[in-house]
Parts: C-alpha cells; structure tokens; sequence
C-alpha cells in the first residue's frame, strides 16, 4: 500500500489527519472554497440533494449521521470534477460513519452472481443479515 492510499481502497491525496473532527458543515466550507465560482446550489444540483436539505446540513440545523452513503459519494464526485481534491473517507469521517470498503464491480458481480443462486427465503435472510451487519458497522 502507497502511502496515497487508504485501507479503504480510496486514494487520499493530502488526507489531513488534523482534520478528523471536522464535521460536514465545516468540511463542505473548506471544500466550497475552494472551488471558486461554486456555490451551495451548483453542489446540490450536481450531487442530486435538494438545496434546502444541503443548506441545513451547512447551517446544522439538520442531522447528518443518515446521510445516504450514494449522496456523499456524489458530493466527492462533484468536487473532483471541480478540480477539488477530496477523498470518501473524508466525506464518512465528516458525519462520524465507518468508511465502506471498496467495492469493484469485480466484486460486486460475484457478489450479485452468488445472490442470483440462493432460493428467494435465503435471499430475504441475507439481506437482513447484511442490514444487521451495516447497523452494527454504524454503532461501533
């Protein structure tokens, strides 16, 4: 392992451990600023978030501990087309959740493929088994 890279597969370009109890609110400022010209409407309509939902999460006057993982993916993602360097770690460490782990498509096929062949009962049970696998993730 690089030292550009995370144990969660995410490159981390100038990761700041400093930074670690940044909350969202205050990671999004530092990030809109540097993205000049950008502002809190352009990052809700290129993440798909609604512009009152961002602002409250800017303005704190709206929790962040159940942010779906897919909107603060997309918040990274809108950045690095910004040209800003942020990571996903720093998005889940923000809103004080466990970093996925990588997930290729590689893995995810098998993933899916392994799925396809159990009988629907078996289906149902591992899906709650993985609920019950990412609640327990999001308590410790």
């Amino acid at each position: 392992m690089t030292n550009q890279q995370s144990t969660s597969g995410d490159t981390d370009p100038g990761h700041d451990p400093a930074r670690r109890d940044e909350d969202l609110a205050a990671l999004l400022e530092r990030l809109l600023t540097q993205a000049p010209g950008r502002t809190q409407k352009d990052l809700a309509s290129e993440a798909g978030i609604s512009y009152p939902t961002l602002n409250a999460w800017m303005n704190r006057t709206r929790g962040t501990s159940r942010v779906d993982p897919e909107k603060l993916r997309a918040m990274v993602e809108a950045f690095r087309r910004w040209g800003v360097r942020t990571t996903p770690r720093e998005f889940f460490e923000a809103v004080g959740r466990p970093v996925p782990g990588p997930s290729g498509d590689e893995r995810e096929a098998r993933l899916l493929k392994l799925y396809r062949q159990l009988p629907e009962s078996r289906q149902r049970a591992l899906i709650r088994d993985a609920e019950a696998m990412l609640q327990v993730s999001r308590i410790t």
